[in-house]
Protein backbone atom coordinates (compact mmCIF):
# COMPACT_ATOMS: atom_id res chain seq x y z
CA UNK A 1 0.00 0.00 0.00
CA UNK A 2 1.67 3.38 -1.31
CA UNK A 3 1.36 6.84 1.38
CA UNK A 4 -1.28 7.65 -0.47
CA UNK A 5 -3.37 4.74 -0.37
CA UNK A 6 -3.13 4.33 3.63
CA UNK A 7 -3.80 8.55 3.79
CA UNK A 8 -6.72 8.51 1.69
CA UNK A 9 -8.05 5.44 3.03
CA UNK A 10 -7.81 6.97 6.85
CA UNK A 11 -8.95 10.48 5.89
CA UNK A 12 -12.20 9.01 4.40
CA UNK A 13 -12.40 6.95 7.38
CA UNK A 14 -12.17 9.79 9.60
CA UNK A 15 -14.75 11.75 7.37
CA UNK A 16 -17.19 9.45 7.59
CA UNK A 17 -16.94 9.20 11.23
CA UNK A 18 -17.54 13.11 11.24
CA UNK A 19 -21.16 12.42 10.01
CA UNK A 20 -22.17 9.87 12.38
CA UNK A 21 -21.12 12.44 15.10
CA UNK A 22 -22.99 15.44 13.85
CA UNK A 23 -25.69 12.93 13.63
CA UNK A 24 -25.63 12.08 17.25
CA UNK A 25 -24.35 15.38 18.76
CA UNK A 26 -26.92 17.97 16.97
CA UNK A 27 -26.10 21.27 18.04
CA UNK A 28 -24.64 20.16 20.74
CA UNK A 29 -20.21 19.86 20.83
CA UNK A 30 -18.60 16.42 21.07
CA UNK A 31 -15.33 16.07 23.98
CA UNK A 32 -14.69 13.18 24.03
CA UNK A 33 -16.29 9.53 23.22
CA UNK A 34 -16.23 6.16 25.23
CA UNK A 35 -13.74 3.58 23.29
CA UNK A 36 -15.91 0.78 23.04
CA UNK A 37 -19.35 2.36 22.19
CA UNK A 38 -18.44 5.39 20.24
CA UNK A 39 -21.05 7.52 22.16
CA UNK A 40 -19.86 10.83 22.72
CA UNK A 41 -19.44 13.46 26.33
CA UNK A 42 -21.23 16.65 24.50
CA UNK A 43 -20.89 20.07 25.53
CA UNK A 44 -23.72 22.90 25.14
CA UNK A 45 -21.05 25.62 23.91
CA UNK A 46 -18.82 23.83 23.04
CA UNK A 47 -16.03 25.07 25.86
CA UNK A 48 -12.65 25.08 24.46
CA UNK A 49 -12.62 22.35 22.12
CA UNK A 50 -15.60 23.67 20.10
CA UNK A 51 -13.28 25.31 17.32
CA UNK A 52 -12.03 21.46 16.70
CA UNK A 53 -15.64 20.56 15.99
CA UNK A 54 -15.96 23.19 13.89
CA UNK A 55 -12.90 22.39 12.01
CA UNK A 56 -13.80 18.79 11.40
CA UNK A 57 -16.96 19.80 9.56
CA UNK A 58 -15.21 21.77 7.74
CA UNK A 59 -12.62 19.65 6.35
CA UNK A 60 -15.80 16.91 6.23
CA UNK A 61 -17.42 20.02 3.24
CA UNK A 62 -13.81 20.38 1.73
CA UNK A 63 -13.58 16.68 1.28
CA UNK A 64 -16.70 15.88 0.13
CA UNK A 65 -18.00 19.33 -1.81
CA UNK A 66 -21.53 18.73 -0.51
CA UNK A 67 -23.26 22.17 0.15
CA UNK A 68 -24.90 20.33 3.01
CA UNK A 69 -22.02 19.10 4.73
CA UNK A 70 -20.59 23.41 3.98
CA UNK A 71 -24.12 24.44 6.07
CA UNK A 72 -23.27 22.56 8.59
CA UNK A 73 -19.70 23.88 9.00
CA UNK A 74 -21.07 27.52 8.61
CA UNK A 75 -23.91 26.70 10.99
CA UNK A 76 -21.36 25.45 13.79
CA UNK A 77 -18.73 28.17 13.81
CA UNK A 78 -21.52 30.71 13.99
CA UNK A 79 -22.35 28.68 17.27
CA UNK A 80 -18.87 29.66 18.34
CA UNK A 81 -19.26 33.63 18.42
CA UNK A 82 -20.36 33.10 22.07
CA UNK A 83 -16.81 33.40 22.94
CA UNK A 84 -15.63 36.19 21.32
CA UNK A 85 -15.71 38.21 24.74
CA UNK A 86 -14.78 35.08 26.69
CA UNK A 87 -12.03 36.17 29.32
CA UNK A 88 -9.78 33.05 28.00
CA UNK A 89 -6.29 32.84 25.71
CA UNK A 90 -8.66 29.53 24.37
CA UNK A 91 -10.17 31.29 21.81
CA UNK A 92 -6.74 31.36 19.78
CA UNK A 93 -7.81 27.71 19.53
CA UNK A 94 -11.60 28.27 19.54
CA UNK A 95 -11.73 30.83 16.91
CA UNK A 96 -8.51 29.84 14.56
CA UNK A 97 -9.32 26.57 14.59
CA UNK A 98 -12.66 27.21 13.92
CA UNK A 99 -12.62 29.50 10.71
CA UNK A 100 -9.21 28.96 9.15
CA UNK A 101 -10.51 26.28 6.95
CA UNK A 102 -13.70 28.72 5.90
CA UNK A 103 -12.37 30.16 2.65
CA UNK A 104 -15.36 32.17 1.62
CA UNK A 105 -17.33 32.48 4.15
CA UNK A 106 -18.54 35.24 5.24
CA UNK A 107 -19.92 34.45 8.52
CA UNK A 108 -16.60 32.66 9.39
CA UNK A 109 -14.28 35.50 8.33
CA UNK A 110 -16.06 37.92 10.12
CA UNK A 111 -15.87 36.05 13.49
CA UNK A 112 -12.35 35.62 13.00
CA UNK A 113 -12.30 39.38 12.39
CA UNK A 114 -13.93 40.11 15.80
CA UNK A 115 -12.38 37.15 17.78
CA UNK A 116 -8.85 38.54 17.15
CA UNK A 117 -9.62 42.22 17.86
CA UNK A 118 -11.06 41.21 21.00
CA UNK A 119 -7.87 38.96 21.87
CA UNK A 120 -5.90 42.15 20.99
CA UNK A 121 -7.87 44.32 23.77
CA UNK A 122 -6.88 41.71 25.70
CA UNK A 123 -3.00 41.56 25.44
CA UNK A 124 -1.71 42.89 28.98
CA UNK A 125 1.21 45.09 27.90
CA UNK A 126 3.20 44.66 31.42
CA UNK A 127 2.94 40.88 31.39
CA UNK A 128 3.21 41.13 27.38
CA UNK A 129 0.63 38.04 26.98
CA UNK A 130 -2.67 37.59 26.85
CA UNK A 131 -3.74 35.94 30.07
CA UNK A 132 -5.04 32.65 30.10
CA UNK A 133 -8.17 34.48 31.97
CA UNK A 134 -11.18 33.21 34.23
CA UNK A 135 -13.85 31.63 31.80
CA UNK A 136 -12.56 27.95 33.02
CA UNK A 137 -12.49 28.95 36.87
CA UNK A 138 -8.80 29.38 38.86
CA UNK A 139 -6.76 32.19 39.01
CA UNK A 140 -6.92 34.84 35.87
CA UNK A 141 -2.90 35.99 34.92
CA UNK A 142 -1.88 32.46 33.69
CA UNK A 143 0.28 31.46 30.97
CA UNK A 144 -0.38 28.27 29.53
CA UNK A 145 1.35 26.21 26.74
CA UNK A 146 -2.59 26.10 24.95
CA UNK A 147 -2.74 29.25 24.92
CA UNK A 148 0.04 29.84 22.58
CA UNK A 149 -1.58 27.83 19.32
CA UNK A 150 -4.09 29.49 17.35
CA UNK A 151 -3.87 32.53 19.47
CA UNK A 152 -0.50 33.29 17.53
CA UNK A 153 -2.08 32.85 13.56
CA UNK A 154 -5.18 35.01 15.05
CA UNK A 155 -3.60 38.02 16.59
CA UNK A 156 -1.68 38.17 13.25
CA UNK A 157 -4.68 38.40 11.07
CA UNK A 158 -5.49 42.21 13.15
CA UNK A 159 -3.10 43.98 10.79
CA UNK A 160 0.28 45.93 11.83
CA UNK A 161 -0.58 45.75 16.17
CA UNK A 162 -1.73 42.52 15.93
CA UNK A 163 1.19 40.86 14.30
CA UNK A 164 3.12 43.00 16.94
CA UNK A 165 0.72 41.15 19.73
CA UNK A 166 1.22 37.84 18.42
CA UNK A 167 5.62 37.69 18.52
CA UNK A 168 4.81 39.35 21.88
CA UNK A 169 2.10 36.48 23.01
CA UNK A 170 4.61 34.04 21.88
CA UNK A 171 7.99 34.84 22.85
CA UNK A 172 6.66 35.26 26.59
CA UNK A 173 5.22 32.49 26.73
CA UNK A 174 8.65 31.18 25.61
CA UNK A 175 9.98 32.99 27.67
CA UNK A 176 8.11 31.60 30.86
CA UNK A 177 7.22 27.70 29.16
CA UNK A 178 10.40 27.06 27.76
CA UNK A 179 12.58 27.64 30.57
CA UNK A 180 16.09 25.84 30.34
CA UNK A 181 14.67 23.67 27.23
CA UNK A 182 12.44 21.91 29.46
CA UNK A 183 8.61 23.05 28.55
CA UNK A 184 6.84 24.31 31.84
CA UNK A 185 2.96 23.91 30.68
CA UNK A 186 1.47 26.76 33.06
CA UNK A 187 2.91 29.97 35.13
CA UNK A 188 0.49 32.25 37.13
CA UNK A 189 1.53 35.53 37.88
CA UNK A 190 1.69 36.55 41.63
CA UNK A 191 2.38 40.32 42.25
CA UNK A 192 4.66 39.46 45.23
CA UNK A 193 6.33 36.61 43.38
CA UNK A 194 6.12 36.99 40.02
CA UNK A 195 5.96 33.92 37.85
CA UNK A 196 5.54 30.72 39.86
CA UNK A 197 5.03 27.23 38.11
CA UNK A 198 1.46 25.76 38.43
CA UNK A 199 0.93 21.98 39.49
CA UNK A 200 -1.49 21.46 37.22
CA UNK A 201 -0.84 20.75 34.36
CA UNK A 202 2.28 19.50 35.22
CA UNK A 203 6.03 18.82 33.63
CA UNK A 204 5.35 15.66 31.63
CA UNK A 205 2.03 16.46 29.87
CA UNK A 206 2.05 14.80 26.13
CA UNK A 207 0.53 18.12 25.35
CA UNK A 208 3.09 20.40 26.91
CA UNK A 209 5.60 20.13 24.15
CA UNK A 210 3.14 19.49 21.33
CA UNK A 211 1.39 22.61 21.63
CA UNK A 212 4.49 24.56 22.06
CA UNK A 213 5.62 22.97 18.79
CA UNK A 214 2.64 23.89 16.48
CA UNK A 215 2.69 27.18 18.31
CA UNK A 216 6.14 27.94 16.83
CA UNK A 217 5.71 26.02 13.37
CA UNK A 218 2.22 28.53 12.84
CA UNK A 219 4.99 31.56 13.88
CA UNK A 220 7.68 30.76 11.44
CA UNK A 221 5.47 30.45 8.89
CA UNK A 222 4.38 34.09 9.79
CA UNK A 223 7.61 36.18 9.47
CA UNK A 224 5.64 39.46 11.20
CA UNK A 225 4.67 36.92 13.86
CA UNK A 226 7.78 35.34 14.24
CA UNK A 227 9.59 39.25 15.19
CA UNK A 228 12.79 39.42 14.55
CA UNK A 229 13.81 36.37 16.43
CA UNK A 230 12.95 33.55 13.86
CA UNK A 231 16.71 31.42 14.28
CA UNK A 232 15.16 31.38 18.03
CA UNK A 233 11.92 29.58 17.02
CA UNK A 234 14.46 27.88 14.53
CA UNK A 235 15.92 26.36 17.46
CA UNK A 236 13.17 26.05 19.86
CA UNK A 237 11.06 23.82 17.16
CA UNK A 238 14.17 21.74 16.59
CA UNK A 239 15.10 21.07 20.47
CA UNK A 240 11.30 20.14 21.03
CA UNK A 241 10.80 18.21 17.80
CA UNK A 242 13.87 16.42 18.92
CA UNK A 243 12.52 16.13 22.73
CA UNK A 244 9.63 13.94 20.88
CA UNK A 245 11.47 12.15 19.15
CA UNK A 246 13.14 11.12 22.93
CA UNK A 247 9.89 10.89 25.00
CA UNK A 248 9.52 7.34 25.35
CA UNK A 249 10.81 6.44 21.97
CA UNK A 250 7.79 6.31 20.87
CA UNK A 251 6.15 8.05 18.24
CA UNK A 252 2.72 8.15 20.70
CA UNK A 253 3.90 9.21 23.57
CA UNK A 254 2.82 8.81 27.24
CA UNK A 255 -0.16 11.01 28.62
CA UNK A 256 2.38 11.48 31.53
CA UNK A 257 5.55 11.24 31.73
CA UNK A 258 5.80 10.59 35.28
CA UNK A 259 3.83 7.43 34.34
CA UNK A 260 5.55 5.82 31.62
CA UNK A 261 3.08 2.57 31.91
CA UNK A 262 0.08 4.57 32.02
CA UNK A 263 -2.06 5.52 29.30
CA UNK A 264 -0.72 7.38 25.87
CA UNK A 265 -1.97 10.22 24.16
CA UNK A 266 -2.80 9.84 20.72
CA UNK A 267 -3.83 13.43 20.63
CA UNK A 268 -0.40 14.66 21.49
CA UNK A 269 0.44 12.92 18.26
CA UNK A 270 -1.82 14.18 15.65
CA UNK A 271 -0.70 17.58 17.09
CA UNK A 272 2.76 17.22 16.80
CA UNK A 273 2.42 15.78 13.50
CA UNK A 274 0.68 18.93 12.19
CA UNK A 275 3.36 20.95 13.47
CA UNK A 276 6.22 18.84 11.76
CA UNK A 277 4.10 18.98 8.69
CA UNK A 278 3.95 22.81 8.96
CA UNK A 279 7.95 22.59 9.72
CA UNK A 280 8.53 20.37 6.69
CA UNK A 281 6.87 22.99 4.23
CA UNK A 282 9.81 25.75 5.14
CA UNK A 283 12.73 24.72 3.15
CA UNK A 284 15.96 24.59 5.58
CA UNK A 285 18.21 21.37 6.28
CA UNK A 286 16.07 19.50 8.73
CA UNK A 287 12.62 19.89 6.46
CA UNK A 288 13.39 16.22 4.99
CA UNK A 289 13.67 14.93 8.76
CA UNK A 290 10.44 16.93 9.64
CA UNK A 291 8.46 15.38 7.20
CA UNK A 292 9.89 11.87 7.49
CA UNK A 293 9.09 11.97 11.15
CA UNK A 294 5.22 13.25 10.93
CA UNK A 295 4.71 10.77 7.96
CA UNK A 296 5.56 8.14 10.34
CA UNK A 297 3.37 9.82 12.88
CA UNK A 298 0.09 9.52 10.84
CA UNK A 299 0.88 6.30 9.82
CA UNK A 300 1.27 4.93 12.55
CA UNK A 301 -2.33 6.69 14.32
CA UNK A 302 -3.92 5.33 10.46
CA UNK A 303 -2.65 1.72 11.17
CA UNK A 304 -2.25 1.24 14.89
CA UNK A 305 -4.93 3.57 16.44
CA UNK A 306 -7.79 3.95 14.45
CA UNK A 307 -11.22 1.68 14.63
CA UNK A 308 -11.56 -0.39 12.15
CA UNK A 309 -14.79 -2.97 10.76
CA UNK A 310 -16.61 -4.77 13.56
CA UNK A 311 -17.88 -4.52 16.79
CA UNK A 312 -20.19 -1.89 18.19
CA UNK A 313 -18.45 0.98 17.71
CA UNK A 314 -18.16 3.06 14.80
CA UNK A 315 -15.26 3.16 12.16
CA UNK A 316 -12.60 5.80 11.88
CA UNK A 317 -12.41 6.87 15.89
CA UNK A 318 -8.79 8.13 16.48
CA UNK A 319 -8.34 5.55 19.82
CA UNK A 320 -5.85 6.08 23.27
CA UNK A 321 -6.40 9.65 23.29
CA UNK A 322 -6.02 10.90 26.98
CA UNK A 323 -8.19 14.07 28.30
CA UNK A 324 -6.46 14.31 32.16
CA UNK A 325 -4.51 11.08 32.73
CA UNK A 326 -3.89 12.54 36.26
CA UNK A 327 -7.83 12.47 37.28
CA UNK A 328 -8.58 9.47 35.09
CA UNK A 329 -10.38 11.61 33.05
CA UNK A 330 -11.08 9.66 29.67
CA UNK A 331 -7.96 8.19 29.46
CA UNK A 332 -8.61 5.79 26.49
CA UNK A 333 -11.09 7.57 24.83
CA UNK A 334 -11.87 9.16 21.02
CA UNK A 335 -10.75 13.14 21.86
CA UNK A 336 -12.32 15.57 19.66
CA UNK A 337 -9.29 17.80 19.02
CA UNK A 338 -7.13 14.16 18.11
CA UNK A 339 -9.50 13.23 15.58
CA UNK A 340 -9.23 17.08 14.16
CA UNK A 341 -5.12 16.89 13.98
CA UNK A 342 -5.34 13.59 12.63
CA UNK A 343 -7.58 14.70 9.50
CA UNK A 344 -5.99 17.71 9.07
CA UNK A 345 -2.65 15.85 8.89
CA UNK A 346 -3.80 13.42 6.37
CA UNK A 347 -5.64 16.27 4.49
CA UNK A 348 -2.34 17.98 4.41
CA UNK A 349 -0.42 14.70 3.16
CA UNK A 350 -3.22 14.12 0.47
CA UNK A 351 -3.28 17.53 -1.26
CA UNK A 352 -6.93 18.48 0.24
CA UNK A 353 -5.70 20.97 2.74
CA UNK A 354 -2.40 23.32 2.06
CA UNK A 355 -0.78 23.12 5.58
CA UNK A 356 0.54 26.65 5.79
CA UNK A 357 -2.92 28.11 5.65
CA UNK A 358 -4.08 26.77 8.79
Amino acid sequence: MTEADWAERALAEVIDRVAVTRAEVGDRFPLFAAPDTGRWTTTGRGAWTGGFWAGLLWLRALHTGDEVDRAAASACTARLAGWVEADTAARGLIHWYGTALAVGDAGAEGLRERAARACLTALDPELGLVPWGSAFGGPRLVARVDAVPGMVPLLATAGREGAQAAASHLHRHLDLCHADGLPVPALRFEAATGWQPCDDPAPGWSRGRAWLLLAVADALHRPSAAGARAARLEAVAAQLAAARGRTAGQLVPVADEARPDGPLDTSAAAITAVALLKLAAIPGPRSAEYAHRAVAILSRLATGHLSGDGGARPMGMLLDGCYDARRGIAPRHELVWGDFFLALGLACLTGTVDVRAV
